[in-house]
């Protein structure tokens, strides 16, 4: 059976350099736990970091959350829908909202649980995901502020994250100001500038992150070491927190290329023949995963003599060339992964999860 583990120590690692550098730069931050999804053994391993912080998109991971550690704060990280309004106040000390309507609810909903629910606004800076637009901010504001049960700690933004715009030393300067525009116009203090993400890091690491910054929310660079601007690994960081372990069920010498009239296979794709293959043999490795458990894109084989050649639905094709290694049917083969791969076998029940002994 395929199975992923979490390597203790590497987080560990990856979490003492980031806490450093916020530390460093006088920065809050928090840990983007949505890639576990609910995994009680990884949170556990998270929240003895120490962290205090947590955010997930959600609301029955932060339950997880929350049941393990009540004293952990915990951000539910995107516009909360109407119908886990009561969970979201229960179970997410803070949430990022962009909708009236729904802050209308959530404030109903605090005063019924005697609390005070805190919230982030989120501001469009150009990704067009969420967020509220520029010119409507003060009126929003103005708002929110009259809201029973509802208490503003922040605005933010997210940048990055669908139409991949990249953040920049202008986007940021001009989040920061709003927060002092806000804090002008209404004589409100407004705590946090949530306008770091793992994509923000390089900016500080380079100096080049505005001041007015204070708030950080991270996932792919703590569990991946990632540097999203040059598609690396942050010096310093390791990429080797979670790695997938799978088992060779068949090991062949065959043809490079399909024998045969070529249709369209179950994935909606033709083969394309590479001309310079045809009479060629290689060894080809079958292992126990497929499209089902994780797009191919998304591994990266840890043997650098290892090529992936394809995918069905629960089975992938290794190149192995003249297997220098020696494998057999049985052996292990490794990958590290990708961000989007690692969250799709989080979400699989047929893939195992193991925290390193």
């Amino acid at each position: 059976m395929a199975y992923l583990k979490l390597y203790r120590e590497e987080l560990k690692h990856n979490f003492k350099f980031l806490d450093q550098l916020f530390k460093e730069n006088d920065i809050k931050w928090g840990i983007t736990t949505k890639l576990f999804c609910g995994n009680r053994a990884f949170l556990n391993e998270v929240i003895d970091l120490g962290i205090g912080e947590m955010h997930d998109s959600r609301i029955s991971n932060l339950k997880v959350i929350k049941g393990i550690d009540p004293e952990t704060v915990t951000i539910y990280i995107k516009p909360p829908p109407k119908d886990i309004v009561r969970d979201v106040v229960k179970y997410a000390d803070i949430s990022l909202n962009t909708e009236l309507a729904t802050l209308h609810e959530l404030s109903e909903e605090a005063e019924k649980q005697d609390k005070v629910h805190k919230v982030i606004i989120m501001i469009e800076m150009g990704d067009l995901r969420e967020g509220v637009m520029r010119e409507d901010l003060i009126n929003f504001y103005e708002k929110v502020f009259r809201l029973p049960g509802i208490e503003v700690v922040g605005l933010g933004t997210n940048l990055n994250c669908l139409h991949g715009v990249m953040p920049d030393g202008d986007k940021l300067i001009q989040l920061a100001l709003y927060k002092q525009i806000i804090e002008l116009r209404f004589k409100k203090e407004i705590p946090l500038v949530s306008g770091g993400t793992t994509v923000t890091i390089p900016l500080l690491l380079r100096n080049q992150l505005p001041s007015g910054i204070n708030h950080f929310r991270v996932g792919e660079a703590l569990f991946f070491g990632k540097n999203l601007f040059t598609d690396g690994v942050i010096e310093g960081m390791s990429d080797r927190v979670l790695e997938l372990y799978t088992q060779i069920i068949e090991l062949s010498e065959k043809p490079k290329v399909p024998m045969g009239e070529l249709g369209v296979n179950p994935q909606g794709r033709t083969t394309k023949v590479v001309e310079e293959d045809v009479g060629k043999t290689s060894y080809r490795a079958i292992i126990d995963i497929g499209v089902l458990d994780i797009q191919p894109n998304y591994l990266v084989p840890v043997d650098d003599n290892i090529t992936i050649s394809d995918a069905s639905s629960d089975m992938l094709i290794l190149d192995v060339g003249s297997n220098p290694n020696g494998y057999k049917v049985g052996d292990t083969i490794r990958f590290k992964l990708k961000y989007m791969g690692a969250l799709g076998l989080m979400s699989s029940d047929y893939i195992e999860k193991k925290v390193e002994d």
